[in-house]
């Protein structure tokens, strides 16, 4: 099975008609469908000037973290995490959507309107784990605060 193939049957199992999820992708004309958080996965949201940074952090740790989403302004981030993490998130600043909410996400393999993976999913399951992506946080934030850029070094003037 191809690993698009793979991410749709990944993603489209949490909806309550996978059919259904897996046609609306096929025919809308936006290629997104809403999907309940909570069940594979929660979201934590980020504000656009922190989670690009962050996934900066994660991808030169890990190399490829779990699936992330942004919106079409880049305005949020969003970063898919083991379920349960919604519940027990104190940090502020960050939204989130667990259990009982509902998200907006595109078919992986297609463009789509207002909202866009930044890191597909591979159907595989992988999250990122929360207790690294808040690790991963504090340094984008840190940098933010000392004008380091992606590489660390503090840009001169």
């Amino acid at each position: 099975m191809s690993g698009t193939k793979t991410a749709v049957e990944w993603l489209a199992s949490v909806a309550p008609d996978p059919e259904g999820c897996r046609r609306e992708w096929e025919h809308s004309t936006h290629g997104v469908a809403l999907l309940p958080a909570g069940r594979a996965w929660d979201v934590l949201i980020l504000p656009g000037h922190l989670g690009h940074p962050t996934l900066g952090v994660l991808t030169r740790v890990l190399g490829r973290p779990g699936p992330v989403l942004a919106d079409v302004g880049d305005n949020r981030v969003g970063f898919l995490v083991p379920p349960g993490t919604a519940d027990r998130w104190l940090g502020t600043g960050v939204r989130t959507a667990g259990a009982g909410t509902w998200i907006v996400v595109p078919h992986p393999g297609r463009a789509a309107r207002g909202v866009r993976w930044l890191v597909p999913p591979d159907g595989s399951g992988t999250l990122t784990d929360a207790a690294l992506l808040e690790l991963a946080m504090h340094e984008a934030a840190a940098r933010l605060v000392l004008g380091a850029g992606e590489d660390g070094w503090r840009r001169m003037p």
